[in-house]
This record gives structure tokens, C-alpha cells and sequence, in this order.
């Protein structure tokens, strides 16, 4: 009896969730669990391994930071496990532990560091040349370097040696390079052989800086320029003091990553020994094994590439296929050639992929899971459908940020959950943005407000000493914004992401858009507006309506048919003021809800966008016009060969799928979308370039709303925009 009631307890459950309204969030409660359970099993694994290297002997390669311990433990546990593959070169962990020990040790000498006889017989000098200073302890080495093993060995050697790194990105030269440098306080810079021709003009101001120079690999001798490797390569293999490199605290700078670099200069994000220690645990959070082979085709320079690619690849003892340059057409070919098995994306590379044309080796493929951020629906669809069976892991994390989230339901679309199970373990909220003001939405009482299902909202995250924002090397000024005060109460510390995410009644995290990249568009006050405006300033007015009558279907001319106005209570108002007026023939105003300047989201644009056949790429970003506020909307299209550009499909298109104020004004058809190296949209330089035609030579085009259509951006219809004469 007690077995049937307790079944019949059991079947009624769903029942009385789903009347409740809880069934949409905890159906998804085992796989919040099993996560949970996940990460907290991976926070005590990495808790034991910190544990052990601080009670190990100091003078042992186990007792240094977390870089050098871990990889001393995996050239122990399993030496001959292949650790890294870049074409036909392999190094297993324990090639790698001897060839960090050698840079390390030539960095070491550049310290004038001496541990013995040893020591002293062999290498030759100071590194990096005589007319610079020695290295302090903890100063900064700055890495110029492209994708490569030498890059890694370096990397762990400057770890080592207890010196700083930072990674430079390879495309900087001139000014934005000297920013870096200085910003990071760089006692030293390594460069790549073949970048000394472009830098050949900031070889003088380098030398002003008083920087140690080295070049990895030196075919000629360069003046001034020393050739670290070939001083490593007479060094001695053994491992070198781990007290060298252990940290007084966790929180200690340990690495600078520059920002992109999208919103203005690159700024030198601080990483801590946590969140070196923290990476470790990246692909065992998303359930890549040891046994595993995963391919890297992301800048080292970049988060995603040095901690999250090759420190997660570390933290499981796996091994990595390094690939200096991703080529969408060489993809499926080294996959097959090396058995990988995880792929390691941005969401660009994932539209590369897609966008080429089929071919025999993607088919047989071993690749059984995808990891990485930026991957939009429409493209995650046409991946899975082309390249599966594979399973697709998205995640969200910035490289300054405290916060991180993983897809692990699988649930196309999204970043990952907002579980409470999971927001205990790693706490964030999403709270009310103005996109006009640029400012959280607070209340009453000064505090944000939480935002509801399905309401874009702000990512914050509070700052604590399990997750601290160290922010950037310079001065406090650069982190102005990065932190909101009396979030939610008084005193409290968020960081803020920048970025937008929606929530759903299910609890899954979307990202919407960047706080920079939503645009509001507030069309010129003109026509009947204007007239409005006046209206207002009558003393007897209250408020005025304005009714927007329009028929079905694309209008060419919307008209204003009528205006209810209010009086004030205790002023005299006509009577004929408060019945509607008619507005004399040839008013044409511009539609309301373009009136109200809403926001628009430039990821929802570009979506629908892509749906067009003849459409390969879209970037959508928000651009100032002459007399109007706000800015409105622009799209930098790419064709899909063999297709032509179809304006009257394409307006058709918008017209259908998005409200009046979130369709592009202007078009900028190119041959292919400005990127960085990171494979991020460039909007804010393409936002700079603005509409002009006699500066752009891409073809343009422009949305005349008179004529229902988008017409070429001439030199013309540009002088009728700025007169005024040209609605849009």
C-alpha cells in the first residue's frame, strides 16, 4: 500500500510543478547536479594539487609556481605522453619540462642569478646585453611571438625563473606597441625572427625604453639583439629552484594578456597565480579526458589560446595539435592526419568551417566535442548538421572578468544556465541596463534591479577573494566602470562585464549584445514633429498624442492622420484643442516607435540577416547620421559566391522580420569583414569609417523610406541626407 502511494506521489510530482510553475526550471535539475558535483570535484582536485606544492621541498622543481609544478608533475607521472604536435614536430611533457628548464635558466642568467659551479661554467654572459640592466625579480618579459612551441617553452621558463610574461599581440607595431610596453612595465622584449623587417622603425625607440632585446632564433647577428634560444640551448636541462617562482599569495600578478584592443588601446589585464591555478580545470569542466587529442588554431597571445587551450590541456595531461594559423580549407586534413577529438573554437571559425565548400576529409572525422564562445544559433545549426555526430560546449568568460559560464545541457543557443545550484557555486546576477545613459537602472533607494525573464540584462558578478578583479596594469583610471558599488546592498563590490545576456523561464543564458554595440536610433525632430514640439510649449497643453495611421503591407509614406491633445487641469483649454485635429495633406512624420529610440540588439540583426541565402557574412554596427540622435543601424555584408546582392529581396527581407527602428539604414557591401586577430567583428572601426562615399570604395547603399527601397549611396542622395532632404 505504502509502495503504490508513494508511486502515485511520484506521477502526480510533474503534476503539481508544472501547476506551479517549476517544472521549467527543475527539469533541468540533474544536469545542474551533475555539474555542480563536476566542478566541486575539480575545485578540491586543484585545492589538493596547490596543497602539495606548497608543502613540497622548496629547492624541487614541485615546490615553484602553479605553471611549474604541474608540468614538473606530468614530465614524472608520464614522461613519453605526447604533450604537443605542431606539423611534424613532437614534443612529449617531458621534452617540454627540459626545455623550459633551459630557457628558464637563461632567463635566470639574465637576473644574474648563480646556484653553483654548475651554473657558472657554462652559457656565457649576460643575456639579452650588456648595456641593459639585469632583470629584477617579478619583472615583466614582454613575448612577440606567433604560435608556437618555442612560445610555450618560453612562457614556462619566464614562469620559472619567477619573471613576468606578457603576451603582445603579433599585429601591433609602432605606437599601440610602445603603449603595451610601457603599460606592462616590460623590462624586456622577445620578437619573432621574421617581425624584425616590420619593426625595423621601432628598433630606436625600443632601444630608448633600455630593454633587454632578444630574437627567438637568429639566422644573421642583428645589433643590440640577442638570441635567447640559442643561449637557452647551452644551458643545463635539470630543473631549477622551485622557491624561485612560488608566489607570496595567489592573487600576486603572475601574467599580463592585453585586452583587444576593439574600444580604444590595449590595456594589460593582470592574471593571478588563481587563475592560472583556476584554467587547469577548464577542459575537465567540459569533459575532455586525458586520452584525448585537442587541435588549438587560436592566437597564444589570447586567453582562450595560452590559459584556457594549453594550461587546460595541461590540468588533464592531454595532448594538443598547436596550429600557428587557422585554415578553414586545412581543417578536416589535419584532423584525420593527428585523430584529434576536441576542437577548440571562437564562433567565427565555426562560420569559416561551414561556409567552405564540402570536401572528402571531413567525413570519418574523430571529433566527438567542440568547446569555445561566440558561436551564433544559425551557425551552431548548420555545424551540427554538416559535421555531427559531435556535441557543441559553448562558454562565456572574459580574460579580466570573474565570472565564467558553460553550456553543459548542450542547449543550442545558449552560454550556459542560471541554475541557482550553479549561481551558489559561481555567483552572478543580471540586473537592469539604460542603454541611454549607459548606467545600471537603480531604484528608489540607489540599488540595481534584477532583470526579469526573457529582459535583457547586465552580467555582474561580486568581486571576492575566490573571485577577485585585479584589473589592468597602469593606472586606476583604466578600470573606471569595471566596478559597480551598492549593487544590491549597501557596500557591495560586482564586476561588471559589459555585456548583455537574457535569461529564460527555463534558466538558460543567452548572449544578447555587448553594452558598446547596441545602438538607439532617434530619428531628426522635422515635419509634423517639429509642429509637436510646439505645440508642447503652449502653457494650457498638458500632453499631446500623436496617432500613427498606417495601412497593411510596406507603406511608402506613413502618414500622421490625427492629434489628441490634454489640458491641464487648472488652465483654460479651447474646446476645439481637445478634440483630434486634422493635419492639413502632405505631413509625413516619421514612425512612432522609431520616435521612441529603442534599443536594438546588433547579434538579433545580424541574425536575421544571415537567414538570406546570398548573405555569407554580416557585421552590424551602429553609426552617427548629421541631425539625428542616437545612431543608426549599418550592415557590412560578404556574398555568398557564386550570388548577387538582391536590394529588393533584402528590403523585403528587413521589412518583414524587424521593426522600423531596427533596420539598417546604410549597407557596405565588401569582400570580406574586417576581424581581429581574435576573429572578433571589428564594429568600432567600421562604425569610424562611417557612410561617406567619396572616403569609402566599397560599394554603398542607403534606405530611402519614400521609395520603399535601398538605393545606391551616391554623392547626391549623401548632400540630400545631410540637408535634410533625404528621409530615412
Amino acid at each position: 500500500m505504502a509502495a503504490l502511494l508513494l508511486l502515485s506521489a511520484l506521477l502526480l510530482l510533474p503534476l503539481l510543478l508544472l501547476r506551479l510553475r517549476l517544472w521549467p526550471q527543475l527539469r533541468w535539475f540533474a544536469a545542474d547536479l551533475a555539474f555542480v558535483v563536476r566542478a566541486m570535484r575539480c575545485k578540491r582536485a586543484l585545492r589538493a594539487r596547490a596543497l602539495a606544492a606548497a608543502a613540497a621541498d622548496p629547492q624541487g622543481p614541485e615546490g615553484g609556481c602553479s605553471l611549474a609544478w604541474r608540468l614538473a608533475q606530468l614530465a614524472r607521472q608520464r614522461p613519453a605522453r605526447t604533450f604537443l604536435v605542431q606539423g611534424k614536430r613532437r614534443f612529449s611533457y617531458a621534452e617540454a619540462e627540459r626545455a623550459s628548464n633551459r630557457a628558464a635558466r637563461a632567463f635566470l642568467r639574465a637576473r644574474g642569478w648563480r646556484a653553483g659551479p654548475a651554473e657558472r661554467g657554462g652559457g656565457g654572459g649576460a643575456a639579452g646585453g650588456a648595456a641593459a640592466a639585469p632583470l629584477a625579480p617579478g619583472a615583466t618579459v614582454a613575448l612577440l611571438l606567433p604560435s608556437s612551441p618555442e612560445f610555450l617553452w618560453l612562457w614556462f621558463g619566464l614562469a620559472k625563473a619567477g619573471l613576468r610574461a606578457a603576451f603582445v599581440p603579433t599585429a601591433l607595431r609602432r605606437g599601440a606597441l610602445l603603449h603595451c610596453l610601457r603599460s606592462c612595465g616590460a623590462r624586456a622584449l622577445v620578437l619573432a625572427p621574421e617581425f624584425l623587417e616590420s619593426l625595423e622603425p621601432d628598433l630606436p625607440a625600443l632601444r630608448a625604453l633600455g630593454l633587454h632585446l632578444w630574437a627567438a632564433g637568429l639566422e644573421t647577428p642583428e645589433a643590440g639583439i640577442h638570441d635567447v634560444l640559442a643561449e637557452a640551448a647551452a644551458e643545463a636541462e635539470e630543473p631549477v629552484p622551485g622557491c624561485l617562482s612560488a608566489p607570496r599569495s595567489v592573487m600576486d600578478t603572475c601574467l599580463y594578456i592585453f585586452t583587444s584592443g576593439t574600444t580604444g588601446l590595449p590595456k594589460a589585464s593582470r592574471i593571478s597565480h588563481l587563475k592560472v591555478l583556476q584554467c587547469q580545470g577548464f577542459y575537465q569542466l567540459c569533459g575532455v579526458r586525458p586520452e584525448d587529442v585537442i587541435y588549438l588554431a587560436l592566437p597564444l597571445y589570447h586567453m582562450s589560446g595560452s590559459l584556457l587551450g594549453i594550461v587546460g590541456c595541461l590540468g588533464i595531461g592531454a595532448t594538443v595539435v598547436l596550429k600557428p594559423k587557422f585554415s578553414a580549407g586545412q581543417f578536416w586534413e589535419d584532423c584525420q592526419q593527428h585523430r584529434v577529438t576536441v576542437f577548440q573554437y571562437i564562433g567565427e571559425l565555426c562560420r569559416f568551417l561551414v561556409n567552405q565548400p564540402p570536401n572528402q576529409a571531413e567525413r570519418g572525422h574523430k571529433i566527438r566535442l567542440a568547446v569555445g564562445s561566440g558561436l551564433r544559433p544559425d551557425t551552431w545549426e548548420r555545424f551540427v548538421r554538416r559535421f555531427g555526430p559531435l556535441q557543441v560546449l559553448e562558454t562565456y568568460g572574459l580574460t579580466e572578468g570573474n565570472v565564467a559560464t558553460f553550456n553543459y545541457t548542450r542547449q543550442r543557443g545558449a552560454v550556459g544556465r542560471a541554475s541557482w545550484l550553479y549561481r551558489h557555486l559561481f555567483p552572478f546576477s543580471l540586473i537592469r541596463y539604460d542603454a541611454a545613459t549607459g548606467e545600471p537602472v537603480r531604484d528608489v533607494q540607489g540599488r540595481c534591479v534584477a532583470a526579469s525573464p526573457g529582459e535583457p540584462g547586465l552580467l555582474v558578478a561580486p568581486v571576492s577573494q575566490q573571485s577577485p578583479f585585479l584589473g589592468y596594469a597602469g593606472g586606476p583610471e583604466l578600470a573606471r566602470g569595471k566596478l559597480l558599488q551598492d549593487v544590491f546592498r549597501p557596500g557591495d563590490v560586482f564586476f561588471n562585464t559589459g555585456d548583455l545576456l537574457v535569461c529564460d523561464d527555463q534558466g538558460f543564458l543567452r548572449f544578447h549584445d555587448r553594452t558598446g554595440d547596441t545602438f538607439r536610433y532617434r530619428p531628426e525632430l522635422s515635419g509634423s514633429f517639429s509642429w509637436t514640439r510646439g505645440l508642447r510649449a503652449r502653457p494650457d497643453f498638458h500632453s499631446l498624442v500623436c496617432l500613427l495611421l498606417s495601412p497593411p503591407g510596406p507603406p511608402n509614406s506613413p502618414s500622421l492622420s490625427s492629434c489628441a491633445v490634454t489640458p491641464l487641469p487648472d488652465l483654460s483649454c479651447s474646446q476645439q484643442a481637445r478634440r483630434p485635429w486634422p493635419l492639413a495633406p502632405g505631413f509625413s512624420p516619421l514612425l512612432s516607435d522609431r520616435w521612441k529610440g529603442e534599443n536594438v540588439a546588433t547579434t538579433e540583426v545580424a541574425e536575421i540577416l544571415e537567414a538570406l541565402d546570398f548573405l555569407q557574412e554580416v557585421n552590424i554596427y551602429g553609426v552617427p547620421v548629421p541631425g539625428h540622435e542616437g545612431r543608426a543601424g549599418m550592415a557590412a555584408l560578404v556574398l555568398r559566391p557564386p550570388h548577387a546582392l538582391d536590394l529588393g529581396q533584402l528590403y523585403a527581407h528587413v521589412f518583414e522580420n524587424l521593426p522600423p527602428y531596427a533596420r539598417p539604414r546604410f549597407l557596405r557591401l565588401q569582400e570580406s569583414l574586417a576581424t581581429t586577430e581574435t576573429f572578433k567583428q571589428q564594429k568600432v572601426r567600421m562604425a569610424s569609417e562611417g557612410f561617406d562615399p567619396s572616403t569609402l570604395c566599397d560599394p554603398l547603399y542607403v534606405l530611402d523610406q519614400t521609395a520603399g527601397a535601398y538605393l545606391p549611396l551616391t554623392p547626391a542622395r549623401y548632400s540630400a541626407l545631410l540637408a535634410g532632404d533625404l528621409r530615412i
